[in-house]
Protein backbone atom coordinates (compact mmCIF):
# COMPACT_ATOMS: atom_id res chain seq x y z
CA UNK A 1 0.00 0.00 0.00
CA UNK A 2 2.97 2.35 0.43
CA UNK A 3 3.35 2.77 -3.35
CA UNK A 4 -0.33 3.75 -3.58
CA UNK A 5 0.06 6.32 -0.79
CA UNK A 6 3.17 7.77 -2.45
CA UNK A 7 1.40 7.97 -5.81
CA UNK A 8 -1.61 9.92 -4.59
CA UNK A 9 0.06 12.02 -1.89
CA UNK A 10 3.32 13.21 -3.38
CA UNK A 11 4.14 16.89 -2.89
CA UNK A 12 2.67 17.88 -6.26
CA UNK A 13 -0.67 16.28 -5.38
CA UNK A 14 -0.67 17.80 -1.92
CA UNK A 15 -0.03 21.30 -3.22
CA UNK A 16 -2.73 21.02 -5.90
CA UNK A 17 -5.27 19.64 -3.42
CA UNK A 18 -4.47 22.31 -0.86
CA UNK A 19 -4.56 25.15 -3.39
CA UNK A 20 -7.79 23.83 -4.93
CA UNK A 21 -9.52 23.65 -1.56
CA UNK A 22 -8.38 27.17 -0.68
CA UNK A 23 -9.69 28.58 -3.97
CA UNK A 24 -13.03 26.83 -3.30
CA UNK A 25 -13.62 29.30 -0.45
CA UNK A 26 -14.52 32.09 -2.88
CA UNK A 27 -16.92 29.88 -4.82
CA UNK A 28 -18.61 28.79 -1.61
CA UNK A 29 -19.37 32.38 -0.64
CA UNK A 30 -21.03 33.07 -4.01
CA UNK A 31 -23.28 30.02 -3.73
CA UNK A 32 -23.99 30.73 -0.08
CA UNK A 33 -25.25 34.29 -0.51
CA UNK A 34 -27.45 33.66 -3.56
CA UNK A 35 -30.25 32.03 -1.52
CA UNK A 36 -29.54 33.79 1.76
CA UNK A 37 -30.51 37.02 -0.01
CA UNK A 38 -34.07 35.72 -0.42
CA UNK A 39 -34.51 34.18 3.05
CA UNK A 40 -37.31 36.02 4.83
CA UNK A 41 -35.86 35.51 8.33
CA UNK A 42 -32.48 36.82 7.15
CA UNK A 43 -34.07 39.92 5.66
CA UNK A 44 -36.14 40.48 8.81
CA UNK A 45 -33.09 39.99 11.05
CA UNK A 46 -31.16 42.54 8.99
CA UNK A 47 -34.23 44.84 9.01
CA UNK A 48 -34.42 45.25 5.23
CA UNK A 49 -36.78 44.36 2.38
CA UNK A 50 -35.75 42.09 -0.52
CA UNK A 51 -35.83 45.05 -2.95
CA UNK A 52 -33.70 47.23 -0.64
CA UNK A 53 -30.33 48.19 -2.19
CA UNK A 54 -28.70 47.22 1.12
CA UNK A 55 -29.14 43.57 0.11
CA UNK A 56 -26.60 44.17 -2.63
CA UNK A 57 -24.40 46.29 -0.38
CA UNK A 58 -24.07 43.46 2.17
CA UNK A 59 -22.98 41.13 -0.63
CA UNK A 60 -20.64 43.58 -2.32
CA UNK A 61 -18.86 45.02 0.74
CA UNK A 62 -17.11 41.67 0.98
CA UNK A 63 -15.19 42.60 -2.18
CA UNK A 64 -13.84 45.75 -0.54
CA UNK A 65 -12.42 43.51 2.15
CA UNK A 66 -10.78 41.30 -0.49
CA UNK A 67 -9.05 44.33 -2.01
CA UNK A 68 -7.45 45.32 1.30
CA UNK A 69 -6.71 41.70 2.21
CA UNK A 70 -4.85 41.14 -1.06
CA UNK A 71 -2.44 44.01 -0.42
CA UNK A 72 -1.79 43.01 3.19
CA UNK A 73 -1.36 39.34 2.32
CA UNK A 74 1.04 40.02 -0.56
CA UNK A 75 3.21 42.19 1.70
CA UNK A 76 3.14 39.49 4.38
CA UNK A 77 3.91 36.79 1.79
CA UNK A 78 6.97 38.69 0.60
CA UNK A 79 8.26 39.54 4.05
CA UNK A 80 7.42 36.41 6.08
CA UNK A 81 6.78 33.73 3.47
CA UNK A 82 3.97 32.26 1.38
CA UNK A 83 2.96 29.69 4.01
CA UNK A 84 2.64 32.10 6.98
CA UNK A 85 0.61 34.46 4.80
CA UNK A 86 -1.75 31.68 3.73
CA UNK A 87 -2.12 30.58 7.38
CA UNK A 88 -3.04 34.11 8.49
CA UNK A 89 -5.56 34.46 5.66
CA UNK A 90 -7.25 31.17 6.55
CA UNK A 91 -7.54 32.19 10.21
CA UNK A 92 -9.02 35.56 9.20
CA UNK A 93 -11.54 33.86 6.89
CA UNK A 94 -12.62 31.57 9.72
CA UNK A 95 -13.10 34.53 12.07
CA UNK A 96 -15.16 36.50 9.54
CA UNK A 97 -17.37 33.49 8.89
CA UNK A 98 -18.06 33.08 12.62
CA UNK A 99 -19.02 36.76 12.92
CA UNK A 100 -21.49 36.35 10.04
CA UNK A 101 -22.97 33.26 11.71
CA UNK A 102 -23.68 34.97 15.06
CA UNK A 103 -25.13 38.14 13.49
CA UNK A 104 -28.56 38.59 15.12
CA UNK A 105 -28.38 35.15 16.75
CA UNK A 106 -29.13 36.28 20.31
CA UNK A 107 -30.20 39.87 19.67
CA UNK A 108 -31.54 41.66 16.61
CA UNK A 109 -30.09 45.06 17.47
CA UNK A 110 -26.90 45.66 15.54
CA UNK A 111 -27.35 42.51 13.43
CA UNK A 112 -26.72 44.31 10.15
CA UNK A 113 -23.62 46.04 11.52
CA UNK A 114 -22.22 42.71 12.68
CA UNK A 115 -23.00 41.15 9.30
CA UNK A 116 -21.14 43.97 7.57
CA UNK A 117 -18.15 43.41 9.87
CA UNK A 118 -18.23 39.67 9.21
CA UNK A 119 -18.41 40.15 5.44
CA UNK A 120 -15.46 42.57 5.47
CA UNK A 121 -13.30 40.40 7.75
CA UNK A 122 -14.02 37.30 5.69
CA UNK A 123 -13.22 39.32 2.57
CA UNK A 124 -9.83 40.21 4.05
CA UNK A 125 -9.03 36.52 4.41
CA UNK A 126 -10.38 35.32 1.07
CA UNK A 127 -8.77 38.23 -0.78
CA UNK A 128 -5.43 37.30 0.72
CA UNK A 129 -5.89 33.67 -0.27
CA UNK A 130 -6.79 34.66 -3.82
CA UNK A 131 -3.65 36.81 -4.01
CA UNK A 132 -1.13 34.36 -2.56
CA UNK A 133 -2.38 30.94 -3.72
CA UNK A 134 -1.94 31.62 -7.48
CA UNK A 135 1.62 32.85 -6.83
CA UNK A 136 2.38 29.84 -4.65
CA UNK A 137 0.99 27.45 -7.26
CA UNK A 138 2.64 29.17 -10.22
CA UNK A 139 6.08 29.20 -8.58
CA UNK A 140 5.86 25.44 -8.23
CA UNK A 141 4.84 24.63 -11.82
CA UNK A 142 6.56 24.90 -15.21
CA UNK A 143 5.51 26.95 -18.22
CA UNK A 144 3.95 23.79 -19.72
CA UNK A 145 1.72 23.11 -16.72
CA UNK A 146 0.90 26.43 -15.05
CA UNK A 147 -2.42 26.92 -16.83
CA UNK A 148 -3.67 23.40 -16.26
CA UNK A 149 -2.73 23.47 -12.57
CA UNK A 150 -4.52 26.76 -11.88
CA UNK A 151 -7.55 25.83 -14.00
CA UNK A 152 -7.90 22.63 -11.98
CA UNK A 153 -7.73 24.68 -8.79
CA UNK A 154 -10.43 27.02 -10.07
CA UNK A 155 -12.63 24.06 -10.93
CA UNK A 156 -12.66 23.57 -7.17
CA UNK A 157 -13.94 27.13 -6.93
CA UNK A 158 -17.02 25.91 -8.81
CA UNK A 159 -17.22 22.84 -6.55
CA UNK A 160 -17.44 25.24 -3.60
CA UNK A 161 -20.17 27.16 -5.41
CA UNK A 162 -22.12 23.93 -6.00
CA UNK A 163 -21.64 22.72 -2.45
CA UNK A 164 -22.89 25.97 -0.91
CA UNK A 165 -25.91 26.31 -3.17
CA UNK A 166 -26.89 22.63 -2.73
CA UNK A 167 -26.71 22.91 1.08
CA UNK A 168 -28.59 26.20 0.91
CA UNK A 169 -31.31 24.74 -1.29
CA UNK A 170 -31.67 21.59 0.82
CA UNK A 171 -32.10 23.41 4.13
CA UNK A 172 -34.41 25.99 2.50
CA UNK A 173 -36.68 23.22 1.18
CA UNK A 174 -36.55 21.35 4.51
CA UNK A 175 -36.88 24.30 6.89
CA UNK A 176 -38.54 26.98 4.77
CA UNK A 177 -37.57 30.52 3.87
CA UNK A 178 -38.80 31.86 7.23
CA UNK A 179 -36.48 29.74 9.38
CA UNK A 180 -33.23 31.31 10.61
CA UNK A 181 -31.30 28.04 10.37
CA UNK A 182 -32.01 27.89 6.66
CA UNK A 183 -29.48 30.73 6.26
CA UNK A 184 -27.23 30.15 9.29
CA UNK A 185 -26.40 26.50 8.53
CA UNK A 186 -24.87 27.24 5.08
CA UNK A 187 -22.73 29.95 6.68
CA UNK A 188 -21.28 27.81 9.46
CA UNK A 189 -20.65 24.80 7.18
CA UNK A 190 -18.09 26.97 5.41
CA UNK A 191 -15.86 26.52 8.47
CA UNK A 192 -14.94 23.08 7.10
CA UNK A 193 -12.66 24.71 4.51
CA UNK A 194 -10.41 26.96 6.63
CA UNK A 195 -10.25 24.51 9.54
CA UNK A 196 -9.13 21.57 7.39
CA UNK A 197 -6.62 23.74 5.55
CA UNK A 198 -5.18 25.11 8.80
CA UNK A 199 -4.67 21.53 10.00
CA UNK A 200 -3.06 20.44 6.73
CA UNK A 201 -0.81 23.42 5.92
CA UNK A 202 2.14 22.17 8.00
CA UNK A 203 2.75 19.44 5.39
CA UNK A 204 3.39 21.90 2.57
CA UNK A 205 6.81 23.21 1.54
CA UNK A 206 7.66 26.89 1.53
CA UNK A 207 8.61 27.94 -1.99
CA UNK A 208 12.40 27.63 -2.32
CA UNK A 209 12.40 30.75 -4.52
CA UNK A 210 11.10 32.83 -1.61
CA UNK A 211 13.66 31.28 0.74
CA UNK A 212 16.47 32.18 -1.66
CA UNK A 213 15.16 35.74 -2.08
CA UNK A 214 15.47 36.13 1.70
CA UNK A 215 18.94 34.48 1.76
CA UNK A 216 17.58 31.52 3.70
CA UNK A 217 19.69 28.98 1.83
CA UNK A 218 19.32 26.24 4.43
CA UNK A 219 15.53 26.45 4.39
CA UNK A 220 15.52 26.49 0.59
CA UNK A 221 17.58 23.31 0.58
CA UNK A 222 15.28 21.69 3.14
CA UNK A 223 12.28 22.49 0.95
CA UNK A 224 14.02 21.11 -2.13
CA UNK A 225 14.95 17.91 -0.28
CA UNK A 226 11.32 17.61 0.78
CA UNK A 227 10.27 17.90 -2.87
CA UNK A 228 13.06 16.10 -4.72
CA UNK A 229 15.11 14.15 -2.22
CA UNK A 230 18.80 14.49 -1.41
CA UNK A 231 20.14 13.56 -4.86
CA UNK A 232 18.60 16.41 -6.88
CA UNK A 233 18.22 19.10 -4.23
CA UNK A 234 21.74 20.54 -4.58
CA UNK A 235 21.56 21.03 -8.36
CA UNK A 236 18.08 22.59 -8.14
CA UNK A 237 19.33 24.95 -5.44
CA UNK A 238 22.18 26.12 -7.68
CA UNK A 239 19.75 26.75 -10.56
CA UNK A 240 17.41 28.84 -8.41
CA UNK A 241 20.30 30.81 -6.88
CA UNK A 242 21.56 31.69 -10.37
CA UNK A 243 18.10 32.83 -11.43
CA UNK A 244 17.73 34.99 -8.33
CA UNK A 245 21.13 36.62 -8.81
CA UNK A 246 20.04 37.72 -12.29
CA UNK A 247 16.98 39.49 -10.87
CA UNK A 248 18.23 40.57 -7.44
CA UNK A 249 19.44 43.91 -8.76
CA UNK A 250 15.95 44.85 -9.90
CA UNK A 251 13.80 45.54 -6.82
CA UNK A 252 10.22 46.48 -7.67
CA UNK A 253 7.79 48.48 -5.56
CA UNK A 254 4.20 49.54 -6.19
CA UNK A 255 5.22 52.91 -7.63
CA UNK A 256 6.98 51.05 -10.45
CA UNK A 257 3.67 49.33 -11.20
CA UNK A 258 0.95 51.97 -10.91
CA UNK A 259 2.61 55.03 -12.48
CA UNK A 260 3.01 55.28 -16.28
CA UNK A 261 6.74 55.92 -15.97
CA UNK A 262 7.27 52.73 -13.94
CA UNK A 263 9.08 49.71 -15.36
CA UNK A 264 6.13 47.40 -14.60
CA UNK A 265 3.28 49.71 -15.63
CA UNK A 266 2.49 47.86 -18.88
CA UNK A 267 2.14 44.37 -17.32
CA UNK A 268 0.16 45.97 -14.49
CA UNK A 269 -2.33 47.38 -16.99
CA UNK A 270 -2.66 43.97 -18.63
CA UNK A 271 -3.39 42.59 -15.16
CA UNK A 272 -5.89 45.34 -14.34
CA UNK A 273 -7.81 45.03 -17.58
CA UNK A 274 -7.90 41.24 -17.28
CA UNK A 275 -9.85 41.55 -14.02
CA UNK A 276 -11.98 44.47 -15.24
CA UNK A 277 -12.94 42.51 -18.33
CA UNK A 278 -13.71 39.42 -16.27
CA UNK A 279 -16.14 41.50 -14.21
CA UNK A 280 -17.61 42.95 -17.43
CA UNK A 281 -18.52 39.44 -18.58
CA UNK A 282 -21.31 39.71 -16.00
CA UNK A 283 -20.82 36.30 -14.51
CA UNK A 284 -20.40 37.68 -11.00
CA UNK A 285 -24.03 38.73 -11.26
CA UNK A 286 -25.11 35.34 -12.63
CA UNK A 287 -23.40 33.42 -9.81
CA UNK A 288 -24.82 35.55 -6.98
CA UNK A 289 -28.26 36.34 -8.44
CA UNK A 290 -28.90 33.16 -10.46
CA UNK A 291 -32.45 32.48 -9.20
CA UNK A 292 -33.51 36.06 -9.97
CA UNK A 293 -32.18 35.74 -13.54
CA UNK A 294 -34.16 32.56 -14.15
CA UNK A 295 -37.13 34.41 -12.69
CA UNK A 296 -36.80 37.00 -15.46
CA UNK A 297 -37.31 34.15 -17.95
CA UNK A 298 -40.70 33.41 -16.40
CA UNK A 299 -39.91 30.59 -13.95
CA UNK A 300 -41.32 30.35 -10.43
CA UNK A 301 -39.14 30.65 -7.34
CA UNK A 302 -38.53 26.95 -6.63
CA UNK A 303 -38.00 25.99 -10.29
CA UNK A 304 -35.56 28.94 -10.61
CA UNK A 305 -33.61 27.59 -7.65
CA UNK A 306 -33.42 24.08 -9.13
CA UNK A 307 -32.34 25.49 -12.49
CA UNK A 308 -29.66 27.57 -10.77
CA UNK A 309 -28.24 24.42 -9.15
CA UNK A 310 -28.37 22.64 -12.50
CA UNK A 311 -26.51 25.56 -14.06
CA UNK A 312 -23.78 25.33 -11.43
CA UNK A 313 -23.40 21.55 -11.91
CA UNK A 314 -23.10 22.03 -15.69
CA UNK A 315 -20.58 24.82 -15.00
CA UNK A 316 -18.44 22.47 -12.91
CA UNK A 317 -18.23 19.76 -15.57
CA UNK A 318 -17.71 22.15 -18.50
CA UNK A 319 -14.78 23.69 -16.61
CA UNK A 320 -12.91 20.48 -17.42
CA UNK A 321 -12.42 21.82 -20.95
CA UNK A 322 -10.55 24.80 -19.50
CA UNK A 323 -7.72 22.77 -18.02
CA UNK A 324 -7.67 20.44 -21.02
CA UNK A 325 -7.13 23.28 -23.50
CA UNK A 326 -5.61 26.25 -21.65
CA UNK A 327 -2.03 25.04 -22.19
CA UNK A 328 -2.82 23.71 -25.69
CA UNK A 329 -4.56 26.57 -27.49
CA UNK A 330 -3.49 29.28 -25.05
CA UNK A 331 -5.08 31.89 -22.81
CA UNK A 332 -5.90 34.51 -25.47
CA UNK A 333 -7.98 32.42 -27.85
CA UNK A 334 -10.08 31.05 -24.99
CA UNK A 335 -10.64 34.55 -23.57
CA UNK A 336 -11.49 36.22 -26.89
CA UNK A 337 -13.68 33.37 -28.10
CA UNK A 338 -15.28 33.11 -24.67
CA UNK A 339 -16.18 36.80 -24.49
CA UNK A 340 -17.75 36.76 -27.95
CA UNK A 341 -19.63 33.58 -27.05
CA UNK A 342 -20.98 35.08 -23.81
CA UNK A 343 -21.96 38.27 -25.68
CA UNK A 344 -23.99 36.20 -28.15
CA UNK A 345 -25.71 34.33 -25.30
CA UNK A 346 -26.65 37.55 -23.53
CA UNK A 347 -27.96 39.07 -26.78
CA UNK A 348 -30.20 36.01 -27.17
CA UNK A 349 -31.27 36.30 -23.52
CA UNK A 350 -32.25 39.93 -24.10
CA UNK A 351 -34.70 38.89 -26.82
CA UNK A 352 -35.99 35.91 -24.84
CA UNK A 353 -36.34 37.95 -21.65
CA UNK A 354 -38.42 40.53 -23.50
CA UNK A 355 -40.62 37.80 -24.97
CA UNK A 356 -41.02 36.17 -21.56
CA UNK A 357 -42.14 39.39 -19.88
CA UNK A 358 -44.62 40.08 -22.68
CA UNK A 359 -45.67 36.49 -23.42
CA UNK A 360 -49.33 36.97 -22.48
CA UNK A 361 -49.67 40.09 -24.61
CA UNK A 362 -47.99 38.38 -27.55
CA UNK A 363 -49.79 35.07 -27.06
CA UNK A 364 -46.52 33.10 -26.74
CA UNK A 365 -46.43 30.02 -24.46
CA UNK A 366 -43.98 30.53 -21.59
CA UNK A 367 -42.25 27.23 -22.29
CA UNK A 368 -41.39 28.33 -25.85
CA UNK A 369 -39.30 31.16 -24.44
CA UNK A 370 -38.13 29.65 -21.15
CA UNK A 371 -36.44 26.51 -22.54
CA UNK A 372 -34.14 28.27 -25.05
CA UNK A 373 -33.45 30.86 -22.34
CA UNK A 374 -32.21 28.11 -20.01
CA UNK A 375 -29.99 26.72 -22.77
CA UNK A 376 -28.53 30.18 -23.47
CA UNK A 377 -27.81 30.85 -19.79
CA UNK A 378 -26.24 27.41 -19.29
CA UNK A 379 -24.09 28.03 -22.39
CA UNK A 380 -23.01 31.48 -21.16
CA UNK A 381 -22.03 30.05 -17.78
CA UNK A 382 -20.00 27.19 -19.24
CA UNK A 383 -18.31 29.50 -21.74
CA UNK A 384 -17.28 31.82 -18.92
CA UNK A 385 -15.74 28.93 -17.01
CA UNK A 386 -13.71 27.81 -20.01
CA UNK A 387 -12.64 31.24 -21.19
CA UNK A 388 -12.53 33.60 -18.22
CA UNK A 389 -12.61 32.02 -14.79
CA UNK A 390 -8.92 31.21 -14.28
CA UNK A 391 -7.09 33.19 -16.99
CA UNK A 392 -7.16 36.65 -15.33
CA UNK A 393 -5.69 35.06 -12.20
CA UNK A 394 -3.06 33.09 -14.09
CA UNK A 395 -1.61 35.79 -16.34
CA UNK A 396 -0.32 38.07 -13.51
CA UNK A 397 1.71 35.16 -12.14
CA UNK A 398 3.40 34.73 -15.55
CA UNK A 399 4.33 38.27 -16.62
CA UNK A 400 6.05 39.81 -13.60
CA UNK A 401 9.60 39.13 -12.35
CA UNK A 402 9.82 37.17 -9.11
CA UNK A 403 10.50 40.41 -7.20
CA UNK A 404 7.08 41.73 -8.27
CA UNK A 405 4.99 38.58 -8.63
CA UNK A 406 3.20 38.82 -5.27
CA UNK A 407 2.51 42.54 -5.77
CA UNK A 408 1.15 41.85 -9.25
CA UNK A 409 -1.16 39.18 -7.91
CA UNK A 410 -2.28 41.56 -5.15
CA UNK A 411 -3.14 44.27 -7.68
CA UNK A 412 -5.11 41.64 -9.58
CA UNK A 413 -7.19 40.85 -6.49
CA UNK A 414 -7.67 44.54 -5.64
CA UNK A 415 -9.10 45.26 -9.08
CA UNK A 416 -11.16 42.07 -8.95
CA UNK A 417 -12.55 43.18 -5.59
CA UNK A 418 -13.51 46.69 -6.70
CA UNK A 419 -14.89 45.52 -10.05
CA UNK A 420 -17.04 42.82 -8.48
CA UNK A 421 -18.11 45.23 -5.73
CA UNK A 422 -19.51 47.47 -8.45
CA UNK A 423 -21.13 44.63 -10.42
CA UNK A 424 -22.78 42.92 -7.43
CA UNK A 425 -23.91 46.28 -6.04
CA UNK A 426 -25.43 47.48 -9.32
CA UNK A 427 -26.91 44.17 -10.51
CA UNK A 428 -29.98 44.13 -8.19
CA UNK A 429 -30.57 47.77 -9.08
CA UNK A 430 -30.26 46.83 -12.74
CA UNK A 431 -32.80 44.03 -12.32
CA UNK A 432 -35.27 46.44 -10.76
CA UNK A 433 -34.73 49.24 -13.29
CA UNK A 434 -33.76 47.53 -16.56
CA UNK A 435 -35.25 44.03 -16.25
CA UNK A 436 -34.19 41.99 -19.29
CA UNK A 437 -32.35 44.95 -20.87
CA UNK A 438 -29.58 44.23 -18.35
CA UNK A 439 -28.67 41.25 -20.56
CA UNK A 440 -28.02 43.64 -23.46
CA UNK A 441 -25.66 45.67 -21.26
CA UNK A 442 -23.67 42.50 -20.56
CA UNK A 443 -23.64 41.63 -24.28
CA UNK A 444 -21.99 45.00 -24.98
CA UNK A 445 -19.46 44.72 -22.13
CA UNK A 446 -18.44 41.23 -23.29
CA UNK A 447 -17.85 42.54 -26.81
CA UNK A 448 -15.55 45.19 -25.36
CA UNK A 449 -13.69 42.55 -23.31
CA UNK A 450 -13.13 40.46 -26.44
CA UNK A 451 -11.80 43.41 -28.43
CA UNK A 452 -9.43 44.67 -25.70
CA UNK A 453 -8.02 41.21 -25.04
CA UNK A 454 -7.34 40.58 -28.72
CA UNK A 455 -5.68 43.94 -29.18
CA UNK A 456 -3.59 44.29 -26.03
CA UNK A 457 -3.24 41.06 -24.01
CA UNK A 458 -0.26 38.86 -25.06
CA UNK A 459 -0.31 35.09 -25.08
CA UNK A 460 1.68 33.99 -22.02
CA UNK A 461 1.17 30.22 -22.27
CA UNK A 462 4.01 27.87 -23.20
CA UNK A 463 6.68 30.47 -22.39
CA UNK A 464 9.06 30.93 -19.51
CA UNK A 465 8.65 33.83 -17.11
CA UNK A 466 11.66 35.53 -18.72
CA UNK A 467 10.23 35.21 -22.23
CA UNK A 468 7.00 36.82 -21.12
CA UNK A 469 8.89 39.64 -19.42
CA UNK A 470 10.93 40.21 -22.59
CA UNK A 471 7.66 40.91 -24.45
CA UNK A 472 7.11 44.03 -22.36
CA UNK A 473 10.68 45.18 -22.93
CA UNK A 474 10.14 44.78 -26.68
CA UNK A 475 6.84 46.66 -26.43
CA UNK A 476 8.70 49.59 -24.91
CA UNK A 477 11.18 49.54 -27.78
CA UNK A 478 8.35 49.46 -30.35
CA UNK A 479 6.47 52.22 -28.45
CA UNK A 480 3.18 50.32 -28.67
CA UNK A 481 1.00 48.00 -26.61
CA UNK A 482 -0.71 46.45 -29.64
CA UNK A 483 0.16 42.74 -29.65
CA UNK A 484 0.12 42.44 -33.44
CA UNK A 485 2.78 45.16 -33.81
CA UNK A 486 5.32 43.71 -31.37
CA UNK A 487 7.82 41.14 -32.68
CA UNK A 488 5.68 40.60 -35.79
CA UNK A 489 2.76 39.49 -33.66
CA UNK A 490 4.64 36.54 -32.17
CA UNK A 491 2.66 36.81 -28.91
CA UNK A 492 -0.72 36.58 -30.61
CA UNK A 493 -0.60 32.81 -30.06
CA UNK A 494 1.29 29.97 -28.45
CA UNK A 495 4.97 29.54 -29.41
CA UNK A 496 5.42 27.49 -32.57
CA UNK A 497 8.77 25.89 -31.74
CA UNK A 498 9.86 23.71 -28.87
CA UNK A 499 11.70 24.93 -25.83
CA UNK A 500 15.35 24.81 -25.14
CA UNK A 501 16.84 24.05 -21.78
CA UNK A 502 14.99 25.50 -18.83
CA UNK A 503 16.72 27.98 -16.60
CA UNK A 504 16.38 28.32 -12.87
CA UNK A 505 13.48 30.71 -12.93
CA UNK A 506 11.27 28.60 -15.15
CA UNK A 507 12.21 25.12 -14.00
CA UNK A 508 9.29 23.37 -12.26
CA UNK A 509 9.76 22.56 -8.60
CA UNK A 510 6.97 20.02 -8.61
CA UNK A 511 7.21 18.87 -12.21
CA UNK A 512 4.68 19.38 -14.98
CA UNK A 513 1.03 18.83 -14.12
CA UNK A 514 0.01 15.70 -15.93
Amino acid sequence: MSWFKDAIMDKKTEVVLFSSTAIALYGYDQGMMSLINTNRDYLATMGIAEENPLVGVIVSVYYLGTAVGAVLASWFADSKGRKPSIFACLATTSLGNLIMFISGLWFSQGAMTLMFVGRIVMGLGVGGIDAVIPVYSSELNSEGGRGKALAQEFQSNIFGLNMAFAINLFVTIDLGKSNQWAWRIPIIVMQVYPVLLLIFIYRLPETPRWCISKEKQDKAKEALIDIYGEDEAESKLDELKSAYEEESGKPVNYSEMIFPSGSQFHPTMVTVMGQVNQALTGYGAVSVYGPQIFGLLGFGVRISEYLTLGNYVSYFFLMTFAWLYIDVVGRRILMVGGAFGIAACFAILTVLGGLAMNSEKLGIPNIAVAVPGVVALFAATGTFGIGWLSQPWLIPTEIFPSTARAQGSAISVVIWGFANFAVTLLTPIGFNKLNYWLFLVFAATNSFAAWWTWAYSPETGGRTFEENQSYFEDAKEHSTWCVSKINKGEFRGMPKSGKGDEDGESVPLLGNSQ
